[in-house]
């Protein structure tokens, strides 16, 4: 298969590599590194690398930014990075994708365990994330030509708990390793409309 992995060179979108590179093609994206590169917050961004890019046979995006800020200091402009980047900018992936798409072609999108255990200053992770999970669940129904779409929704990475540990205290980690076999099971497998938890 001719993947398109954005966030490649992230902690997520690295085990994912490492999965998945043994088997197909994989063809790394990033917001400034990678074979090509995309900010997916610009619509018109996305379209040029499909451009470049050419027909694909699945799509993973484990890229996404939101603000971390405590609820009693947000204001409505503390969420919007979150709501343009991590949300419509995977969204959008599927939305302009889809003209690019292979027939069968899958489309892995990356939510996280924050929407199902919260945490102190989590409310706009919480908020995409579950928007995220229910976008997927809904375009399912209605894709054509076979294609297929899924998120994965996983907790913290072991691999990220020297910067993280802080804000995820009793949370149980998992190895990135197992988080990446989530997203070769929506590759490679046949659901679609699932969030694969892991953690």
């Amino acid at each position: 298969m001719k993947i398109l992995l954005i966030g490649a060179s992230g902690t997520v979108g690295s085990a994912v590599k490492a999965e998945l590179a043994q088997r197909h093609e994989v063809i790394s994206i990033g917001r400034s590194s990678g074979d090509f590169q995309v900010d997916i917050s610009d619509s018109a961004s996305i379209r040029q690398l499909f451009e470049q890019t050419g027909k694909f046979d699945a799509l993973i995006c484990a890229a996404g930014s939101v603000n971390f800020v405590a609820l009693g200091d947000m204001s409505e402009s503390d969420f919007e990075l979150g709501l343009r980047d991590k949300l419509m900018g995977q969204v959008n992936l599927l939305l302009i994708g889809r003209e690019y798409a292979n027939d069968g072609a899958s489309f892995t999108f990356t939510s996280g365990i924050l929407n199902r255990d919260p945490i102190r200053t989590g409310a706009s992770a919480a908020l995409v994330n579950g928007a995220l999970d229910a976008f997927v669940k809904a375009a399912a129904i209605e894709l054509p030509r076979g294609l297929r779409v899924n998120s994965v929704s996983p907790t913290v990475l072991l691999e990220a708990m020297g910067s993280y540990a802080p804000y995820f205290r009793g949370f149980k980690p998992a190895p990135g390793a197992d988080v990446a076999l989530a997203y070769a099971k929506s590759v490679e497998g046949l659901q679609t409309g699932q969030t694969f938890t892991v953690g």
